[in-house]
C-alpha cells in the first residue's frame, strides 16, 4: 500500500477500534474508555476457556462418565470467560479505587504544602509513576487531569467525567464536594484534605473486609473441590464402586440431582460471601 493512499490512516484507525478490546492487558483501561466494562485479552479468553472445559470435562467424567455430557457441556465451559468477566471488571475497580485513594491523599499533600492546583497535579502524577508506573491506571487519569488543567479545562469537569468513567462512588463524591467547595468559595485545600481523609477511612474499612473474607474465600474454593476429590478417591480405591450410578436410569437421575444442588451451593456460598461497603 502506498503511503499516499488516503484510506490507509481510517482502516488503520478501524483495525486498532476493532481490537483495542485485546490490545493489552485486561487489568488496565485503554485511554477514554469506561471502566466499567471489561474487554477481555486473547490470553485471558484462552485460558479462563481452558479451564472452563476442564472444569467441565471432570463434571462430565464425575457425574455421567460419559463423552455426551461434555459435549452438552462444553458450551458452558466456553461461556466461563464471560461470566469471569465480572469478578475481574469488580476487581479492577477495586484495584482503582485503591490507586484513587492514594491518589487524592498525594494530591491533598501537595496542595497543603503551597503547590498551586496545576502544580500539585503536575507532582502527584510523578509520584504516583513512581509508585504505580506510567501505565497505571491512576496514573494515566492524573496525566488527563494536568494536560486538562493546561489547556484551562475546568477541574471540576474532569473529575465529574473521571467519575462518570469510572462508576466509583468515591470518585464521584469527591468530584461533587470538589464542584461544592469552588462554587462557594471555601477553603479548597481543607475541603480536600478532609474529604481525602474520609474516603481513606472508607476504603480502609472496605480492604480490612475483603482481608477478612480473603480466607473464607479461599476455603470456599476448596469445598468446592471436596465432592470431586470424595468420589475419585473411592473410584480410585475402590473400582466399580459407584458403576450403578452410571449404568441405570434412576444412578443418573440421583447424580443429575446431585449436580444441580453442588451448582446451587456453590453460587450460594460465592453470593454469601459477597459484602458491599
Amino acid at each position: 500500500m502506498s503511503s499516499g493512499d488516503p484510506g490507509a490512516g481510517i482502516r488503520k484507525g478501524a483495525l486498532r477500534e476493532c481490537f483495542r478490546g485485546f490490545a493489552g492487558p485486561g487489568a488496565r483501561a485503554p485511554d477514554g474508555t469506561d471502566y466499567r466494562v471489561y474487554h477481555l485479552t486473547v490470553r485471558e479468553y484462552l485460558l479462563l476457556g481452558c479451564s472452563g472445559l476442564g472444569v467441565c470435562g471432570l463434571t462430565a467424567y464425575v457425574f455421567y462418565r460419559s463423552w455426551i455430557a461434555f459435549v452438552f457441556l462444553a458450551p458452558l465451559g466456553l461461556m466461563y470467560p464471560f461470566y469471569k468477566k465480572r469478578d475481574l471488571k469488580k476487581e479492577r475497580l477495586r484495584q482503582l479505587t485503591l490507586q484513587f485513594k492514594e491518589g487524592i491523599q498525594v494530591l491533598a499533600s501537595f496542595l497543603s504544602a503551597g503547590y498551586s492546583l496545576e502544580n500539585g497535579l503536575a507532582m502527584s502524577t510523578r509520584e504516583l509513576e513512581a509508585l504505580y508506573g506510567r501505565e497505571g491506571m491512576i496514573t494515566e487519569e492524573f496525566e488527563r487531569l494536568t494536560a486538562g488543567v493546561r489547556i484551562n479545562r475546568p477541574v471540576e469537569q474532569l473529575l465529574m467525567e473521571f467519575g462518570e468513567r469510572s462508576g466509583i462512588q468515591d470518585v464521584d463524591h469527591f468530584a461533587q464536594v470538589f464542584v461544592a467547595a469552588r462554587r462557594s468559595g471555601g477553603e479548597l485545600v481543607e475541603i480536600i484534605g478532609q474529604t481525602a481523609g474520609i474516603i481513606r477511612d472508607k476504603i480502609q474499612v472496605q480492604e480490612e473486609i475483603h482481608t477478612m473474607t480473603a480466607a473464607r474465600m479461599f476455603e470456599q474454593k476448596i469445598m468446592n473441590g471436596i465432592p470431586f476429590a470424595i468420589v475419585l478417591y473411592i473410584d480410585f480405591t475402590s473400582p466399580g464402586f459407584f458403576e450403578i450410578m452410571y449404568s441405570a436410569l434412576p444412578g443418573r437421575l440421583v447424580m443429575t440431582a446431585c449436580l444441580v444442588m453442588y451448582a446451587g451451593a456453590a453460587v450460594l456460598s460465592k453470593r454469601i460471601l459477597e459484602i458491599e461497603v
